[in-house]
This record gives structure tokens, sequence and C-alpha cells, in this order.
């Protein structure tokens, strides 16, 4: 498998989590996000993905698999163990409306192009790019934990075991670190990552460790 990312993309960082989590080593290519215009622009990279958003994954049959839900059900369901939705349908519906919070909800409005977009068309300095950030981060966040906090006392999100929904947190709660989102009134999608990232799987997809990481 090859599988395209950049190391500060919350949607990458979720691939990285998984691969760890079912012990798959795909190899990586870097396209960064800001060097040269913005990589993933390129002519080359949209003949991968023609969104020009990242991740990619190209899986050994050289089929091309994009957006990160996509993609991790798939490593799911070609690689099923450990699995990381529950047995039981309502218990996968409650972890797929968790991650959609923050796959259709959160994450899009802190997007790169539409921040770029927010400077370059409204005028928005660095502190309004942040605070418009903060606001749709820290709203949807404490709604993931309303609904953590509704599913009852466990280790993860939804459970005993690392799952889907760990998978969406982890890397969001990363991007709320980096705009200043205040997590205070949150303690249980803060205790539940600090769990996350006592794992190896967590630790090693960490922004931080990747060999395309900067300062």
């Amino acid at each position: 498998m090859k599988y395209y990312g950049y190391f500060r993309s919350s949607a990458a960082y979720r691939l990285r989590i998984a691969f760890g989590l079912k012990g798959l080593s795909p190899d990586f290519i870097a396209i960064h996000l800001t060097r040269d215009g913005g990589q993933q622009k390129t002519e080359a990279y949209r003949a991968v993905n023609p969104q020009a958003l990242l991740p990619s994954l190209v899986t050994d049959e050289g089929d091309v698999l994009t957006q990160s839900p996509a993609i991790l059900e798939w490593l799911d369901e070609t690689h099923p163990e450990p699995p990381l939705l529950p047995a039981d349908p309502v218990g996968r519906a409650r972890v797929r409306a968790f991650a959609n919070v923050i796959c259709c909800d959160i994450h899009p409005l802190q997007n790169l192009r539409v921040l770029q977009y927010l400077r370059k068309e409204y005028g928005q300095d660095q502190g309004g790019v942040e605070a418009w950030c903060r606001t749709w981060l820290g709203e949807g966040l404490a709604a993931c934990e309303a609904l953590v906090a509704r599913g009852g006392e466990h280790r993860f999100c939804f459970g005993e075991t690392p799952g889907l929904a760990d998978i969406f947190l982890v890397p969001q709660l990363f991007s709320a670190d980096r705009f200043g989102v205040d997590l205070g009134a949150m303690p249980r999608l803060r205790a539940v990552r600090a769990e996350c990232e006592a794992l190896p799987a967590f630790a090693a997809a960490h922004p931080s460790r990747q060999p395309d990481t900067e300062a």
C-alpha cells in the first residue's frame, strides 16, 4: 500500500492511528500542503486525487481510495482485527454519528482551503482566522463531550478498547490545541485522549513523530 499524507493533516493523522492499531506499514509519500503553493494542487497529485485533498491510499492491487472515513472502513473490512466498530447495529450507528460530527461538521470549517479563503476574500488576519476556528471547534467538541457522556463510563469513547470514534477524536483535539480551544469543560474527551495517547499506535501517529514533521 501507498499512503499520501502530511504530518499536520488531521485526516491523515486518523489513518496513521488505524495503520498502527492494525499493524500495517504502508509506504509513505509526503505531500506538503503549503510548500510550492501547495503540492496537493499539482497535476501529478490531482491524477491520484482529483479533489486535491489528503489523505489518499493506493492499495496493493492499485485501487486508489480517498476520503478518510471511506479508507478507514475499507481498512476495517479488509483487515478486521482489531475491529474499529462495535458488533451491534446501534453501537455502530452511535460511533459513526460521533465520527461524523468531527469529519462533517467540525473538520471542514478548519480546512486549510477554507482558512485561506477567509484571509483572501474576507481580509481576516491570523487572529480572525483563529477566532473562527475556536468558535466552530469549541461548539462541535462540546457536542462530542455530551455524546461520550451519554454513552456511560468507558475507558475510551464508547468502550474499553479504542475504535473509530477515538481515531477521529484524538487528531481533532490536536487541532483544537493548535487553535487555542478551551477544553476545560470537556473532561471526558480529555480523559479519553490521555488513554489513547498512552497506546503505541496513537503515540507513533502523532504529528511530531512523522518523517515530514516541522517545528
